[in-house]
């Protein structure tokens, strides 16, 4: 059972909790749902949620586009007790009259500023009256901010260039394919897109698509043996000054440059800095921004880490060997104009089991939506 699932389900049961005792004095729709967003994950201003929401839950199908509003800023568990509430309003209206405001629900997934969680809701609530939306919306939503929305629209591309492959239409199928991928951002349908699109004679570069980081200095290896290095502040996280040579595990160590071809940005660093095994690496590169701006660093690695950006820290896990794959990490970052420099540290512990000896790392730049963002063509920007 899904978090989602389990708190759904806790708040059902509060509703019928709250439901046998004393009527509550009434309070607006946006009271109720600013009282909402105010809970606390340690449990803080549950009961004041749990009252709000038995209350939302009995407003009129006017109010749910009120409701979905509310979703912007809330707190994921905030976010789940909203979601109770919409549905609690849909059900019983759909129960009673089978309608609800489908012009106004249509207006706000068209709102792409809107909450993506809100505004998916509002989607499904929609197709459930009027299963023509689907067929009306979907198709201009390859580039939407949504994943979810911009995946159907892939799949629906993926789906016409079959079609049109059993018509022999290389021209077409070759058009409906660079389409889809323009908009994919999921590791299993750009390998759907890419496979046929090489199969035509076409050229598709993944590190660009997905916005990998291919080129790094590395320096190491440093101590970690007792798994000790990962709270060590070793000189690289001091300064960054890639003529330098510092102390190292097995004598002075220097910065190297390194770079990958694999596809999807890999890069090996016990291929390229030895010993390997109780040690520490650091890696870094340059990030040319065109403006000021947020973006998502995702991290792909078997091997505790931590990520700085312009010497800031943004996050680190000091966990081995459970696994990697495409974003297992996504951590927010926050670019100036220009030259950013990205640092990080990669820790290698003891273990000598053959699915222990991974010392690998792939990081790309992309915005919240899994969508590439490039490096600006010049390092020379001005704030915008």
């Amino acid at each position: 059972m899904s978090v989602r699932d389990w708190t759904l389900g806790f708040a059902i049961g509060c509703f019928s909790l709250f439901a046998v005792g004393l009527p509550l004095q009434a309070a607006s729709v946006e009271e109720n749902v600013r009282t909402v967003k105010s809970v606390e994950k340690n449990g803080q201003r549950h009961a004041e949620a749990i009252a709000a929401v038995k209350e939302l839950s009995r407003a009129p199908a006017d109010s749910l586009l009120v409701i979905l509003k509310g979703f912007d800023g809330a707190n994921p568990l905030a976010v789940n007790w909203l979601c109770g509430a919409v549905e609690s309003i849909a059900d019983r209206e759909l129960k009673t009259s089978g309608k609800l405001p489908a012009k106004a629900l249509e207006d706000f997934v068209k709102e792409t500023a809107q909450s993506p969680v809100a505004r998916r809701l509002a989607y499904d609530l929609l197709v459930k009256i009027d299963p023509t939306a689907s067929d009306r919306l979907i198709p201009g939503m390859l580039h939407d901010p949504s994943p979810d929305f911009r995946r159907d629209a892939v799949e629906r591309l993926i789906a016409q260039a079959k079609k049109v492959h059993e018509e022999s239409d290389k021209v077409a199928e070759t058009k409906l394919l660079q389409q889809a991928l323009s908009g994919a951002s999921d590791e299993d349908q750009v390998k759907a897109i890419i496979t046929p699109l090489r199969e035509l004679g076409e050229t598709v570069d993944l590190q660009k698509h997905f916005g990998f980081l291919t080129e790094w200095h590395l320096i190491g290896p440093f101590d970690n043996v007792g798994l000790k290095g990962f709270d060590v502040a070793y000189p690289p996280e001091k300064e960054i000054s890639l003529k330098a040579k510092y102390p190292g595990k097995m004598g002075d160590v220097e910065w190297q440059s390194i770079a990958t071809e694999d596809e999807y940005g890999t890069l090996d660093i016990a291929k390229k800095t030895s010993p390997f095994k109780g040690a520490v690496t650091y890696a870094t590169t340059t990030f040319v921004s065109d403006k000021a701006r947020e973006i998502e660093l995702r991290l792909g690695t078997p091997n505790a880490w931590k990520l700085w950006v312009n010497g800031e820290l943004l996050f680190g896990r000091d966990e081995y060997h459970r696994g990697t794959f495409l974003d297992q990490y996504k951590v927010t970052a926050k670019m100036k104009p220009g030259p950013n420099v990205i640092l990080l540290k990669v820790c290698q512990n003891e273990q000598t089991e053959d699915w222990a000896q991974a010392w690998t790392f792939q990081l790309r730049v992309c915005d919240r939506s899994g969508i590439a963002v490039p490096p600006a063509s010049s390092t020379t920007t001005s704030a915008k």
